[in-house]
C-alpha cells in the first residue's frame, strides 16, 4: 500500500512538474496566437479588394498587395489597385469602419458579408448579409443618414459594449 501511495505521489509530482514545465510554453504559444488572431481580426473587409467594388465585382485581395489604414490591413488584387488606394485611402475605405451599414443605423456594430454591398455616391457600404442589404437598399438614404449620426457616437465603442 505504501509503495502504491509513494508511486502515486511521485506520479502526481511528475505530472505537476511536467505541467509547470509545459504551461509557460503553452502561454507563450497562446500569446503568439492572440497576436496572430488580433492581426487577422484587423483584416479589412475579410480581405476583399475595396477598389474592385467600384467595378461592381467584389474580388478577394492578395497578401502580396497590402496597405494599412486606420489600424486595418487592406488587401488588393493587384499593384494598380493598391496604388489607387494608397493615393487616397479615406476615399476607398468602407463606411463605418467596415461594419454593417444597417447595423450602424440601429446603433450596433455587426460583421459583414463582403459580397453584400453597394457603392452610393462613391462610398462603399457593406451589410451583414444579402437579405439585410436588400432591406437596407429600400430606404438607403434614411439608413445612411441615421448611420452617419450614430457612427459619431459609436465609432470608438467596443462591439460588446453596444
Amino acid at each position: 500500500m505504501q509503495n502504491f501511495l509513494k508511486t502515486g505521489l511521485i506520479a502526481t509530482a511528475l505530472a505537476f512538474g511536467t505541467l509547470t514545465t509545459i504551461a509557460p510554453a503553452a502561454f507563450a504559444i497562446d500569446e503568439v496566437l492572440v497576436t496572430a488572431d488580433a492581426t487577422a481580426s484587423n483584416l479589412a473587409v475579410s480581405g476583399y479588394d475595396v477598389i474592385a467594388y467600384r467595378t461592381g465585382t467584389p474580388t478577394e485581395g492578395s497578401a502580396d498587395f497590402t496597405a494599412i489604414f486606420e489600424g486595418a490591413t487592406y488587401r488588393f488584387a493587384n499593384q494598380a489597385n493598391l496604388e489607387t488606394f494608397e493615393a487616397n485611402p479615406a476615399r476607398y475605405a468602407p463606411a463605418y469602419g467596415g461594419f454593417c451599414a444597417y447595423g450602424v443605423s440601429k446603433g450596433k456594430k455587426f460583421e459583414v458579408d463582403p459580397t453584400a454591398f453597394k457603392v452610393v455616391d462613391d462610398v462603399l457600404y457593406l451589410n451583414f448579409n444579402k437579405r439585410i442589404q436588400k432591406k437596407w437598399a429600400k430606404k438607403e438614404d434614411q439608413y445612411i443618414s441615421k448611420a452617419d449620426t450614430n457612427w459619431t457616437n459609436i465609432r470608438s465603442t467596443a462591439v460588446g459594449d453596444l
